[in-house]
């Protein structure tokens, strides 16, 4: 071999062998990553645990809530709740959340106040059990106290788990899911992360079942007009940011009733957006903007509901038994839990079998689609395959979360009475000094 030429060698990777071993590596520092984390936490545990017990009240149960808008996902476990006699503490970050009026007998309510002041007591606080549907636990602000002893998420759609941000649930020691997708998933992400097997019941989805009810109970609408809710996520993949006020123009050009209903997050994030948009297309005879905290009376007024990737559109399917025109979900996936797995979305799936995906070229006869939708019963079987997937046992599930809960306070219990014992029984190990400086033990 001529010496001169090795210099000029190159190595040369083709671009699929290269996204394998970049996704391998990637796999392989985030396992590092969290091993070691979680090795810390342990050990900070350990070293910090007498002072956990040192400290004075523990209620049993605690729920959190992240904002106003999740009361609906915790109301029907507070009703439970109480009815069982079962005391809970519910902190809200919002301080016009209904749960700090609602008359429960059994439920104390606290504002935790705002921004920081929110993580700071969420930080150090005293309970046997906690519940949240907020995701980001130990990954973010929000980190496990050492005076919690079990963290229990459940959550706030029926739909993937994987399309929380990364690590969104790995800190969290039980999952309360509606689905058996969402648990091959989970253990999936668990077993690339060598983290701990969480405790994953099946309990369905309470806040659906009491949405059910709700308009199983509720009077007949009066005579109105037909009537379009659009209801968008928030973000550069959500449909504002895609079609502006261009799907807002192709509405009003029909003789429908439209109702806008922008995401909470879009008045905070997207504000200047919003605004124009809403000085572009002012409120009418035609027109509605929609701020409502509950969606219940929205979603019942409308026939059809357009939106992207917002959970509503599994609560208007599946609840409301009505159709729906959605944007494909094609965003990117790699500031989410869904990257790691190499399985399809199953709300790619899911999609076509509730409505038509709303596509550039049919934006332009947008009148025409929507009556095509509305006129198709072929989406009702849809509905009841995918209830099947992601709604199991209806009607059930609030019972058995609170089941699930009270199982976990009683497991709670029992690990701290028999660490209580062990710790009375265990032998005191002394320390004595020689008079030549060699220490020996004496056992006491």
């Amino acid at each position: 071999m001529n010496i001169n030429n090795i210099s000029r060698c190159v190595l040369y990777i083709d671009p699929g062998t290269g996204s394998m071993l970049f996704a391998i590596l990637m796999a392989l520092l985030g396992t590092a990553f969290y091993s070691l984390r979680l090795f810390f936490s342990k050990l900070r545990f350990h070293l910090t645990s007498g002072k956990v017990e040192q400290q004075n009240f523990e209620p049993d149960l605690v729920i959190f809530s992240d904002d106003k808008r999740y009361w609906n996902i915790f109301e029907p476990i507070c009703a439970e709740l109480n009815r069982r006699g079962q005391a809970v503490t519910y902190l809200t970050a919002s301080k016009d959340d209904p749960a700090l009026t609602a008359n429960y007998e059994h439920m104390e309510a606290e504002f935790l106040g705002q921004g920081n002041q929110v993580y700071a007591r969420l930080n150090l606080l005293k309970a046997k059990v906690l519940l949240a549907t907020t995701p980001g636990l130990d990954v973010y602000q929000w980190k496990r106290s050492l005076g919690v002893k079990s963290y229990v998420h459940i959550l706030h759609a029926a739909s993937e788990v994987t399309l929380y941000r990364m690590f969104g649930l790995d800190y969290y020691d039980a999952v309360m899911l509606s689905g058996l997708f969402q648990v091959q998933d989970i253990r999936a992400l668990e077993e690339l992360r060598n983290l701990p097997a969480k405790d994953l019941p099946v309990v369905g989805i309470p806040y659906m079942d009491a949405m059910k009810k709700r308009l199983q109970e509720a009077a007949a609408l009066p005579a109105q007009p037909r009537t379009i809710l659009l209801a968008p996520s928030w973000g550069k993949n959500a449909i504002f940011s895609v079609y502006g006020g261009r799907i807002i123009e192709a509405l009003l050009a029909t003789s429908w009733k439209i109702i806008v209903r922008p995401h909470p997050h879009s008045f905070r994030n997207e504000k200047e957006m919003l605004d124009d948009l809403m000085s572009k297309y002012p409120a009418s005879e035609q027109l509605e903007w929609n701020r409502d905290v509950d969606n219940f009376e929205v979603l019942r007024r409308a026939d059809l509901l357009i939106s992207d990737f917002s959970g509503v559109i599994f609560d208007f399917a599946l609840v409301y038994d009505k159709p729906v025109l959605y944007t494909e979900p094609d965003f990117d996936l790699s500031v989410y839990d869904a990257w790691w797995l190499k399985t399809p979305l199953w709300t790619n799936s899911a999609l076509p079998r509730l409505g038509i995906a709303l596509t550039e070229d049919k934006l332009d006869r947008l009148e025409e689609v929507i009556e095509d939708l509305l006129g198709q019963a072929r989406f009702e079987a849809g509905r009841d395959e995918v209830r099947q997937e992601c709604w199991l046992y209806p009607g059930e599930a609030a019972a058995r979360s609170v089941d699930f809960l009270l199982e976990e306070l009683e497991k709670v219990r029992q690990a701290e009475e028999k660490e209580a014992v062990a710790k009375k029984d265990k032998p005191v190990r002394l320390s004595i000094v020689g008079r030549k400086g060699k220490k020996t033990s004496a056992g006491k």
